[in-house]
């Protein structure tokens, strides 16, 4: 499956933005599809997580509360919607699927990504 993440840009602190992840290729719904995101120089950071069917959503502790993932199985796409944003949520944020074992946090266990979108947060 190919992915392809988009929506990223410059807002400021305590604005929203809304990142989009389109698949194509083999059956989206049949993928648990994670969001990550990465500042220079550190390890890709799990985001959340949502289920193939879309009953069930995982996040980081950093991001409870101010970020929602969703998906629509029609249109091979999921999406976070990020809240209250800060300058601690600058990064490059990644779509990855994965088919088996929903729920993983770790960036290894995802079989396939997008190139990345830029979100910077300015104070």
């Amino acid at each position: 499956v190919q992915l392809q993440a988009s929506g990223g840009g410059l807002v400021q602190a305590g604005e929203s933005l809304r990142l989009s992840c389109v698949a194509r290729g083999r059956t989206f719904s049949s993928y648990h599809m994670g969001w990550f995101r990465q500042v220079p120089g550190k390890e890709r950071e799990f985001v959340g997580v949502i289920e193939a069917s879309g009953d069930s959503v995982v996040y980081a502790d950093s991001v409870k509360g101010r970020f929602a993932i969703s998906r629509d199985n029609t249109k091979n796409k999921s999406y976070l919607q990020m809240n209250n944003l800060t300058p601690e949520d600058t990064a490059v944020y990644f779509c990855a699927a994965r088919r088996t074992g929903w729920g993983t946090n770790r960036a290894v266990e995802y079989e396939y990504w997008g190139q990345g979108t830029q979100v910077t947060v300015s104070s």
